[in-house]
């Protein structure tokens, strides 16, 4: 709105007050006859929008033709731009997984990336080798051979590592279970505590002379909240479960469950279940850990408890799936983890047509 004055010339206001006009304004209004101009050599710095209206309004003040019309707002010849609409369950896409090539190298001369099928030296590095997986009773000699090798104790406990195949189709997986079952051989000495839940007396007294730690009813239920009274296993009828809700933060897993086989009518059966039985379950959704016998106790023996827990395991499989079984491992306390054939120690399901093998 505003001209800045020059080396030469006075200022020029907003009014027009300025004699002096630099030789841009002239150039503009050059055709108007009305103004007496007198050029010279100046440089002004100026703001070209606010000088012309200044110079608009100085000559219809002057009662000259104004060289320029009124403003006019051009019309818009074209459509505004449409906002793009949000839309409320805009999910951002997510990357494809790759799937995991799974190589077939049965009829190679070795496995692929590595040296050999098996090792001509007795000392060798295990990643150039596939790994060896042994039949479970060539694993428990090898668990008593490492005993002896290392002079370590005949009494410790032998464990076993399952990886289960939880998967079932449309992203859906088995629920993690807890079992409970009998060993043919059982590791401990002493019997498990268990508590039965009834309001029937002669249940309750059938139930203590089988071994029960205490029979009752609702009346057990304070002692128990006051840590005065504990057990291993709880097992009630179904009638009274529904009256034993207050019991749920406390006991939590070992709270009576149908699926457990925790809760029914058969008493003097579940009694002999669980006060000899062995609990395991389904840890980090498809893992299986759990103690099955002593190193001191026979080949055949551990086989026996083997092969028990992993009958119960595969038992929780669905009827259409495949080998529950994906990798299983067998240890002791002190030695190192051999691999085993797991579907070596199930018997053999019969083929169409045949008759069942043991």
């Amino acid at each position: 709105m505003y001209f800045s004055r020059c080396v030469q010339c006075s200022v020029l206001d907003r009014r027009g007050s300025g004699s002096l006009w630099c030789s841009f304004i002239q150039n503009v209004f050059k055709t108007s006859a009305s103004l007496t101009w007198e050029p010279k050599a100046v440089s002004c710095v100026l703001t070209c929008p606010a000088a012309l209206a200044g110079c608009q309004r100085q000559l219809l003040h002057a009662g000259a033709a104004a060289p320029l019309p009124h403003r006019i707002l051009p019309a818009r010849t074209f459509a505004a731009v449409k906002a793009k609409k949000k839309s409320a369950k805009e999910e951002p896409e997510k990357p494809a997984k790759k799937e995991r090539r799974v190589v077939d190298d049965k009829d190679r001369h070795k496995p692929f990336g590595k040296t050999a099928w098996a090792p001509v030296d007795d000392v060798y590095i295990n990643r150039y080798y596939p790994r060896t997986v042994h039949g479970a009773a060539d694993a428990i000699d090898k668990l008593k051979l490492f005993q002896r090798l290392d002079f370590t104790p005949q009494d410790q406990p032998v464990y076993v590592d399952l990886r289960l195949d939880m998967k079932l189709e449309k992203k859906k997986k088995v629920d993690p279970f807890v079992s409970t079952v009998q060993l043919p051989h059982p590791f401990k000495t002493e019997a498990n505590r268990v508590l039965v839940f009834t309001e029937d007396e002669l249940q309750a007294e059938a139930a203590r002379q089988d071994g029960a730690a205490a029979a009752g009813g609702a009346e057990l239920i304070q002692p128990i909240l006051d840590d005065e009274l504990s057990a291993d296993f709880y097992l009630a009828v179904p009638d009274i479960v529904s009256k034993l809700v207050p019991l749920k933060n406390k006991l939590r897993k070992k709270f009576p469950k149908s699926k457990r086989g925790s809760v029914g009518n058969d008493i003097p059966r579940m009694l002999a279940l669980f006060k000899h039985g062995h609990e395991f379950m389904v840890e980090d959704e498809c893992y299986v850990r759990t103690q099955i016998a002593t190193l001191d106790m026979s080949a055949q023996q551990i086989y026996a408890n083997l092969q028990a827990v992993l009958l119960d395991v595969v038992s929780h499989r669905p009827a259409h799936m495949g080998p529950f079984i994906e990798r299983a491992i067998i240890c002791s306390q002190t030695s190192e983890a051999v691999w085993f054939h797991g579907p070596d120690v199930l018997p053999q399901e019969p083929e169409e047509g045949e008759a069942p093998r043991p």
